[in-house]
């Protein structure tokens, strides 16, 4: 029974996980709409780690799009 709790509970957090990379896509766009102050290297490296992280999602591997929409929002100061 204890097992069965367990998976439940990561399959939920998986679930809610994945369903976070379309609200991080939305802020790093949100932030690149209102001229964040980047030099056009910086720039050019969150608008790939953004589309890298959409292709990621799109592709069910959510935790790799979490990473890369992480680190554009790093970049980015949020």
């Amino acid at each position: 029974m204890k097992a069965l709790v367990i998976a439940y509970s990561l399959l939920f957090c998986s679930v809610a996980f994945a369903h976070s990379c379309p609200n991080e896509m939305k802020a790093i766009d949100a932030k690149l709409g209102a001229g964040p102050g980047l030099s056009m290297a910086d720039m050019d490296k969150v608008k790939s780690l953004r589309a890298q992280g959409e292709k990621m999602h799109k592709e069910g591997k959510h935790d790799e799009s979490m990473k890369a929409l992480g680190d554009a929002k790093k970049l980015l100061g949020l």
